[in-house]
């Protein structure tokens, strides 16, 4: 989020949330990405705030609730005001429960695995209507393609990048095998390690595809505890998603801390893994 508009999603996270009858005092920034991620206290909530032009909060709630009515292991919603998405000031903002996380161990890859299965599991019983996840490499591409906004990214750099997400994107995609709904991004920074085991957080990435490509964004030593998974197409998926996020690292609004220096590595991980 631009610096000039935290000020205001904080005090629209503050007002909402006060207006339903929850005492706010302060407000804690956990997370400041595309959207604003708060700590209201002493009520002990989690804000979620985004501009209204930039959110699919509502599709993520219902999506939420739905899989949080199936078991599967994802982040509840606020139980103490009505579950829905809320408007003010030009921001939408809804209301999470917080976990104080539990940070005195890694997490193992087998209990990221199963809590990874389980969502999947959950997943493919619902049928909503989800972009392709080449939907998501396509605007990675023009991203790439547009020099406006990666005026950074040398020549030979975005013709790597641009030719990396056409090739593999479209390999991936013609591969033929089964698709379903899918996290989109289960990344360690969207899994929460709580009392109540580990749980997924932030399904505005959602997109239909393989179980590989989410695989892909899980740390390696994940996917070696998950069975029935074609080890070739997760390969390929794990350099597609890593040009995928090294695309928005050279994007010029990037916030990601250090984004610059990680694109930078990340060219050249790409390079090795396409050498191989």
């Amino acid at each position: 989020m631009q610096a000039s508009e935290v000020p205001r999603a904080m005090a629209a996270a503050v007002s909402t949330a006060s207006s339903l009858g929850l005492t706010v005092d302060d407000a804690l920034v956990l997370h400041d990405s595309n959207k604003l991620t708060l700590r209201l206290l002493p009520c002990d909530v989690l804000a979620r705030v985004a501009p209204v032009a930039q959110q699919v909060a509502r599709f993520e709630i219902e999506l939420a609730q739905r899989l949080a009515e199936s078991g599967c292991p994802v982040a509840a919603l606020e139980p103490r005001v009505e579950p829905r998405v809320h408007e003010r000031d030009g921001f939408v903002i809804t209301l999470w429960t917080y976990y104080e996380p539990v940070t005195s161990r890694e997490v193992p890859p087998a209990d990221y695995a199963r809590a990874l299965g389980r969502l999947h599991a959950g997943m493919r019983e619902l049928d909503v209507p989800t972009p392709h996840f080449t939907d998501r490499v396509e605007r990675a591409r023009q991203l790439v393609a547009d020099r406006d906004r990666t005026p950074a990214l040398a020549d030979a750099d975005r013709e790597l990048l641009g030719d990396t997400l056409r090739s593999l994107g479209r390999v991936i995609g013609e591969r033929g095998g089964a698709e379903q709904l899918l996290h989109g991004e289960p990344h360690p920074g969207n899994v929460l390690t709580t009392e109540n085991g580990l749980l997924f957080i932030d399904f505005e990435t959602c997109c239909r595809g393989p179980v590989e490509f989410d695989l892909a964004h899980a740390p390696e030593e994940v996917g070696e505890h998950c069975p029935g998974v074609d080890r070739a197409l997760l390969r390929e998926c794990r350099i597609l998603v890593l040009a995928m996020v090294t695309a928005w690292r050279w994007d010029r609004d990037d916030r990601f801390p250090d984004g610059r220096r990680l694109g930078t590595e990340w060219l050249s991980r790409i390079r090795v893994a396409l050498e191989r």
